[in-house]
């Protein structure tokens, strides 16, 4: 739903004051969306699992360190899996239709292999 003009004029006073106050923070605001905190996020999980998965091979040293590395890996499963659902979720309060899973990964992907094409170059 669009803003009207009177709510459109208050937000744009509201910005330029937030801009006179802390032109640090509104900067900031402004470089970083969403979708960059939830793939950071998502990255964290991921090394996370990572760190559990090392943790669990080590079930010859300790039984106990074994059963952190798995307890490690699930929570940063579910993390990562809410995560990818709330990226989802407000995609769609974006744009329209339901992006799934699939859909989310590959454009990471895409994107990752356009990052690593212009690096060979």
């Amino acid at each position: 739903m669009p803003l009207s003009e009177h709510e459109q004029k208050i937000l744009e006073d509201i910005e330029r004051s937030l801009q006179k106050e802390d032109p640090r923070f509104a900067q900031q605001v402004s470089h970083h969306s969403l979708f960059s905190l939830l793939s950071r996020r998502i990255r964290v999980g991921a090394l996370a699992f990572v760190a559990g998965f090392v943790l669990l091979m080590l079930f010859m040293v300790s039984l106990w360190i074994a059963l952190a590395g798995f307890a490690v890996m699930l929570f940063s499963a579910l993390f990562i899996y809410n995560q990818l659902r709330r990226l989802g979720r407000d995609q769609i309060r974006a744009g329209g239709g339901r992006p799934g899973v699939a859909d989310v990964l590959g454009r990471w992907s895409q994107r990752w292999s356009r990052g690593r094409g212009s690096d060979q170059k």
